[in-house]
Formats: structure tokens, C-alpha cells, sequence
């Protein structure tokens, strides 16, 4: 059976520009979220944006060049708001959204941020990964997590992409090269 104490919830980009993304992961991360509260467990929470300074010629940030300045989540606006029910749940895990959610600029969470410093001052070993989208932002900071040595879960039915099939490409290939591809109800129940 597997140990509650060293495992963290990963709750990826859970932002206004992607609710529509979010509809039928956006339940079962709540309830994912809610036990990990229940339990002590730790969660970390991300936002993907870009500020002004990666819009600025040359623009040398490889997301805003392959999506465009207007194709890109700029930093402060509404798009790039954590979703109402997500930001409840920072303050319900005690955490700050101004402070203690990672911002990041790349699909990956580990490049220039502390998320790694964070997950080994808790002694993390195993990270469960939900949120948007499957494949890319879930899926690159998974294989940045299992690279690092992190036993890594992708939730099937708590993440969610642009269109079925693409998020099912994603877990296909998680599954393949990476980790677990469970879903929720099979989460609570190796952690029970």
C-alpha cells in the first residue's frame, strides 16, 4: 500500500484562460484537494504567465514565440487568474495566492522556480499531477518531476486538455515512457 507522507498534489495552471479545459477535471481535483487538506498532505499550486519582459523585441521566451504575444497569458490579467474554485482552495490549504503559488513562464514548473527546493524541504518523493493541459504543461512538468527522481502519477480524470484527443495522446504517452495514469478514485485509494 502506498504511504501518504511523502506524497504532494501538483496542481498545474488552473486559469481563467483554460476553464473550458477544466469542466470535467475541475471536480475531481477539488476533491483530490480536499483530501490532501483533510490528511496534511502538501499541495503546490501553479500559474502559468509572462511579463512584460518576455514580450519585449528580441523576444528570446520560446512559448511567446511559438503562440504570440496575443496568443500568450500576460502576467496580472483576468486570463491568468487562477479559476475562482482553484484560488478557494489555495486559501483553504492555508497558502497565499499572491505568495505561495509557483509562477512559471515555460510548460515546466521545475525551470525557474523553487518547486523543487519546496517539494525536498517537505521530503516529497511521489507527486500526483492534475490540472491543464495533459500535454504539455501537465505532461512537461511530470517528466521534469520524474526526472528528478519523484515517483510520478498523472490523474486522467483531474487533468484536461485543448480536445479528447489530445489529452489522451498525452496520458498515452505519460503511461508509456513515464509513470501511472490512474484516476482520481484510484488516488484516494492507494492513499488510503
Amino acid at each position: 500500500m502506498a504511504g501518504q507522507t511523502n506524497t504532494a498534489l501538483l496542481v498545474i495552471d488552473m486559469q481563467n484562460v483554460f476553464l473550458a479545459m477544466t469542466k470535467t477535471c475541475l471536480p475531481n481535483i477539488i476533491k483530490l484537494s480536499n483530501h490532501f487538506a483533510a490528511n496534511g498532505l502538501p499541495q503546490y499550486f501553479t500559474q502559468h504567465g509572462h511579463p512584460d519582459t518576455d514580450f519585449q523585441e528580441p523576444i528570446t521566451n520560446q512559448l511567446v514565440k511559438k503562440w504570440g504575444v496575443d496568443g500568450s497569458i500576460h502576467y496580472g490579467t483576468s486570463d491568468w487568474k487562477l479559476i475562482p474554485a482553484v484560488e478557494e482552495l489555495v486559501k483553504k490549504v492555508g497558502q497565499d495566492v499572491d505568495t505561495d503559488v509557483v509562477e512559471k513562464n515555460v510548460y515546466d514548473a521545475f525551470i525557474g522556480t523553487d518547486l523543487e527546493e519546496r517539494l525536498r524541504k517537505a521530503k516529497v518523493d511521489r507527486v500526483v499531477i492534475v490540472g491543464v493541459m495533459t500535454d504539455c504543461c501537465c505532461d512537461t512538468t511530470g517528466r521534469s518531476a520524474f526526472n528528478r527522481g519523484f515517483e510520478t502519477w498523472m490523474v486522467s480524470d483531474a487533468t484536461g486538455s485543448a480536445h479528447k484527443t489530445q489529452h489522451e495522446a498525452g496520458l498515452k504517452a505519460w503511461g508509456f515512457g513515464y509513470g501511472d495514469v490512474i484516476d482520481s478514485k484510484e488516488v484516494l485509494r492507494r492513499l488510503s
